[in-house]
């Protein structure tokens, strides 16, 4: 599909919030960035470097397009440029788990051509993608059944010899423990797209075998100093996730554990740090200009007891070399909220919609969306159209509490605090019609906030998820079936939701709905929560369309 820039208002709050619990937002300084670089559903960063800028990857899941590009120029400014995959003919996302799909892309860059490897999980598995313009087009997936497992990664040696790297079950395929995993290594050749020999094992378990280590993942080699870094996840993607590294003279190993790994993590801190930023790991590091070094990683932001809707996000932090050997430079034990660009850079105010607190309106002003906005699965036909300022979506008997491509084009929530509305034109006779806003984690774990028809008047409604359905929470008339305006505000743990039949007067459909039904610690899975325009007829044929007439983000923190 293909994508246009459309208008964005952004505004930069220059206050700090007030805000619950223990998380205060702090304001960075001119010259200093703000934490996360990309807030929200963001996980699994991968970042590489080519002409001077640098272009950052992250997973999507059972969403599309899927693999979202960034470039910066200086590691502070970022702009999404596409999305890796962005036709369906890449991409095959039908009856998949939302939290199954597209897992942990890496990015790398060699003699004029890109690559992006990644998995399907569930799916075909393991492929890679090229282009030779990081704003696409991609190729069409190039698969590897050989490579049996997750996370893949290239290597280009300097002798011209390229490698991939990947997550894989223990040797023989017996584990000795619950989580007990290998990195494994095969030679490549990437203008054949095919595997060379066998594949050898360079990590069994983790970084102390007897430590009983799980779950190994995300590894990335790089070459420094005549020695190969091996970088990996190790713990799982909770509290207890870690970033380790090894190094070996030889690219196929013996590969030797940092003596002080981990060398990123947060699970040995207490609970109740203020502003805690917790599950950190999954790292990828580059060099930049000045020949200083960075990590970006996913982390996440619970707003309590470890409850956060936002999933997991991108970070960055200082690395530095000690003993030939790389460190996450923290400043301390805590993963901070900011640290000083690179070489003194000024963030610009464009870079707000990715991290800060901000407001973005969309009026939908332009041919195509924006790269930011997610469909549900892959699209097999567009249901969906933008004329005259609006967005209309046609009504459809898919339904997000089932594995299917429903009527749903959504944003992510990226602060725990702020709220989403939008205005929306919808008439029915039928019951079973409904148009709204939902907030959504998974098919069994969302809020779903409609206008309807109740014994033959218009409503508004609020339901909340069941196992396989929906039940309804409130329900209120409305005066007439004008145009309503409905909004979402999110306070935390709690989600309020209101509905407006004239401006600026909005009424309470329900105050203080628990947030924590849609945090990952219930819901499970790993993403986050998506914000979006969805209509449904619930299993029925319809010929209705909704129109959206804009839609509103406001991000406090």
């Amino acid at each position: 599909m293909k994508n246009i820039r459309v208008l964005i208002t952004i505004i930069v709050f220059v206050f700090i919030t007030s805000g619950c619990g223990k998380n205060k937002p702090v304001e960075p300084k001119i010259n200093e960035y703000s934490n996360p670089i990309l807030q929200g559903f963001y996980p699994d960063p991968s970042i590489c470097k080519a002409h001077d800028s640098y272009y950052l990857v992250n997973s999507t899941f059972a969403y599309f397009p899927g693999i979202p590009i960034f470039k910066s120029n200086d590691l502070v400014n970022w702009e999404q440029i596409g999305n890796v995959l962005d036709r369906p003919e890449q991409l095959d996302l039908d009856g998949l788990d939302v939290s199954r799909g597209v897992f942990a892309p890496a990015i790398r860059y060699n003699n004029g051509i890109y690559y992006v490897t990644c998995t399907i999980v569930a799916g075909k598995n393991n492929f890679f993608v090229t282009a030779t313009n990081p704003e696409g087009p991609w190729s069409n997936p190039i698969w590897l059944p050989e490579v049996e497992g997750i996370d893949p990664s290239l290597f280009f040696d300097d002798n011209g010899k390229v490698y991939i790297i990947y997550n894989s079950d223990a040797p023989d395929k017996k584990p000795l423990y619950e989580g007990h995993r290998t990195i494994k290594m095969y030679e490549i050749d990437v203008v054949k797209g095919s595997v060379v020999g066998e594949p050898i094992i360079l990590v069994n378990g983790g970084s102390d075998f007897s430590k009983k280590p799980i779950w190994i993942e995300g590894p990335h080699i790089y070459k420094k100093n005549s020695f190969y870094y091996l970088l990996a996840a190790e713990g799982g993607t909770a509290e207890d996730h870690s970033e380790v590294v090894f190094r070996s003279e030889n690219v196929k190993g013996p590969y030797i554990s940092y003596k002080n790994n981990p060398i990123l993590s947060q699970r040995h801190l207490k609970e109740d740090r203020p502003n805690p930023i917790t599950s950190v790991g999954h790292a990828d590091i580059i060099e930049d200009a000045n020949g200083d070094w960075w990590g970006v990683f996913l982390g996440c932001r619970p707003y309590e007891d470890n409850h956060y809707n936002t999933g997991r996000e991108t970070f960055m932090a200082p690395v530095k070399w000690e003993n030939n050997w790389p460190v996450f430079d923290l400043g301390g034990d805590v993963v901070k909220q900011s640290y000083p660009t690179p070489n003194n850079i000024v963030k610009q105010k464009e870079s707000f919609k990715h991290s800060g607190n901000y407001t973005f309106k969309e009026e939908f002003d332009n041919a195509e969306l924006d790269f930011e906005w997610l469909f549900l699965r892959t699209p097999r036909e567009k249901w969906y159209n933008i004329s005259n300022g609006s967005l209309q979506i046609n009504t459809r008997s898919e339904s997000v509490s089932n594995l299917v491509n429903p009527s749903f084009i959504g944003y992510r929530q990226q602060h725990s605090q702020g709220s989403v509305s939008t205005e929306m034109d919808f008439n029915t006779s039928k019951e079973n019609e409904k148009a709204g806003l939902i907030a959504f984690q998974n098919n069994e774990y969302f809020y779903y906030m409609c206008k309807s028809v109740s014994k033959g008047k218009p409503v508004i409604q609020l339901f909340q998820s069941t196992k396989d359905s929906m039940k309804l929470l409130v329900e209120k008339p409305l005066k007439s079936s004008a145009s309503v305006k409905l909004k979402i505000e999110a306070k935390g743990s709690a989600y309020s939701f209101l509905y407006a039949e004239e401006q600026n007067q909005w009424k309470t459909l329900k105050d203080n709905v628990n947030a924590r039904f849609l945090s990952t610690k219930t819901a499970g899975g790993f993403v986050g929560t998506i914000y979006a325009m969805y209509t449904t007829s619930l299993g029925e044929e319809s010929k209705n369309v909704a129109q959206y007439n804009w839609f509103q983000i406001e991000n406090i923190k």
